[in-house]
């Protein structure tokens, strides 16, 4: 008999109800870094225009870069150096509490608008890139 994957989902979760069985949470995403040529320029966008809590540091002498910690996710600005591949291809999103006021907050700072504020089925969206070319989608929740 082959099931499909609801199927296969159904009598895996019934399984698990009449056998008592534990299963394991899945994985959680807690580590995002990026790379910028300029971290302490990159820095002022996440935190002095979308409010991100960012501190500079190393780890153990190592390169100097900004970090954010929010709930045991972790946002790290690393520099961009010589022979690295730029992380310009990861598309980041932040959930905000007003996309139109960062529209224009944004705009007057240099940020380029990818798309403008529309609203879409999750709620209000924009997409900018910052200095370094990374994509990212600000939204607020229905």
């Amino acid at each position: 008999m082959i099931l499909g994957f609801s199927s296969f989902l159904d009598s895996l979760f019934s399984c698990q109800r009449k056998c008592n069985i534990m299963f394991a949470p899945p994985p959680q995403l807690n580590l995002l870094v990026i790379r910028s040529k300029d971290i302490d320029r990159a820095a002022t966008l996440y935190t002095g225009l979308l409010g991100l809590l960012m501190t500079k540091h190393s780890h153990n002498g190592g390169v100097e870069h900004y970090t954010s910690n929010v709930d045991g996710f972790i946002f790290e600005i690393y520099p961009l150096l010589e022979g690295q591949i730029p992380t310009t291809n990861t598309r980041i999103g932040f959930l905000i509490d007003t996309v139109d006021e960062y529209i224009s907050d944004l705009v007057a700072s240099g940020i380029e608008i990818v798309k403008e504020p529309y609203d879409s089925e999750w709620g209000r969206r924009a997409i900018i890139k910052d200095w370094d070319g990374h994509t990212i989608e600000l939204l607020k929740v229905k």
